[in-house]
């Protein structure tokens, strides 16, 4: 029973602290981002950050990145109170429950259908909110998979051929948590000191240590990656890069437009999409050849890996099937579907069926 047991969890001790596999929270956050693209009832949106910051907070390591989640809530919420003053300013007046009415501003006769101002009902606040809400709800949830995942471990993990690209998802990724932790370090400083640290004075002031700070990090990346051999290829032959191109193009294509059929509800998008995706994977298999790599420890894929990327990616086929996409005049109070509540709740169980992360001195 505990070979089998070792077996499923990938070779690891049954409960004992280990990383889980980078590709398995990102599996489950694009799988909760992409139930909250399909859906406009603001009772699952809200289930979807609910479970999302449930499982932030049992399975947050101890680790600078992980202050993303945090980060990208606030800019989340700035993204629904944009949608709601663009409503506001230039939104279709929709609705007949008026709220109250904006100053009104003409505009030339090239922009007509545009307004400018006007009577703001409930109906288009409503639905600028939900709107809104949606792409925050996306933003969550990315948040939540640079919060769970550690860059390193996720650009150790990305196939050989997509090594170049992963690379630089992984810097932009981590620009913003790291930016903000020489914030706090530079405003500690200035605390410490006696200075004042709320204010643009104080701001402008602490735009260049957190500059410096910002070029140290890129200068030491820079030198890591040169040190580790980044960027180093085998010889390869003009047939191979060739196919490898003529595969990777047909495969964007082919991905490019099976979405399109996809979102059109056309019959053939599914296998235009399906044929897409083959092709651009084996293009990336292609190019993998001549990018020798090394791979030190690699993180275990067990049981926990896949419960966590099954529920994520069940949370969005539920959603997708059981819950409406439309937002309709007049308002009516949404209605919750049980079998899309069930999968988003059983999207929460990672933060009980996954390990623990291991404590800081034991993360490498």
């Amino acid at each position: 029973m505990t070979e089998t047991l070792t077996l499923l969890t990938g070779g690891a001790t049954v409960g004992a602290p280990r990383w889980l596999h980078p590709g398995a929270w990102w599996i489950w956050a694009l799988g909760l981002g992409a139930a909250a693209t399909r859906t406009t009832n603001p009772l699952l949106l809200g289930l979807i950050v609910a479970v999302a910051t449930l499982v932030v907070s049992a399975r947050r390591p101890q680790a600078q990145w992980a202050g993303a989640f945090g980060v990208f809530v606030r800019i989340a919420l700035v993204v629904i109170v944009i949608r709601v003053v663009f409503a506001m300013l230039f939104g279709v007046r929709i609705g007949a429950t008026e709220l109250f009415a904006l100053p009104t501003v003409g505009l030339p006769e090239w922009m007509a259908g545009v307004t400018l101002g006007g009577p703001v009902t409930a109906e288009m606040l409503y639905i600028a909110v939900i709107q809104g809400a949606q792409l925050a709800t996306l933003l969550i949830c990315v948040g939540a998979a640079n919060s769970l995942a550690s860059p390193v471990r996720l650009l150790k993990a990305l196939p050989a051929g997509l090594y170049h690209v992963g690379v630089a998802c992984v810097v932009a990724l981590s620009l913003a948590p790291r930016i903000m932790v020489n914030v706090r370090r530079v405003m500690l400083a200035r605390r410490m000191r006696g200075r004042p640290t709320r204010g643009l004075r104080a701001a402008a002031q602490a735009a260049v240590p957190v500059l410096e700070s910002s070029l140290d990090d890129a200068i030491n990346l820079a030198a890591a990656m040169d040190t580790r051999g980044y960027g180093r290829a085998t010889a390869t032959t003009a047939r191979e890069r060739a196919l490898q191109a003529t595969l990777v193009l047909a495969g964007l294509v082919g991905i490019a437009l099976g979405l399109y059929a996809v979102l059109g509800a056309s019959g053939w998008g599914w296998l235009l999409l399906g044929l897409g995706v083959v092709m651009a994977v084996a293009g990336i298999a292609v190019a993998g050849r001549r990018i020798p790599r090394t791979r030190y420890r690699p993180d275990p894929w067990g049981l926990p890996e896949t419960l966590t990327a099954g529920s994520g990616v069940l949370a969005a086929i539920a959603v997708m099937v059981f819950a409406t996409t439309s937002l309709t005049v007049p308002l009516s109070w949404p209605t919750l579907p049980p079998v899309a509540v069930a999968a988003i709740l059983l999207a929460a169980s990672p933060a009980v069926l996954t390990p623990s992360p291991p404590l800081p001195w034991r993360t490498s």
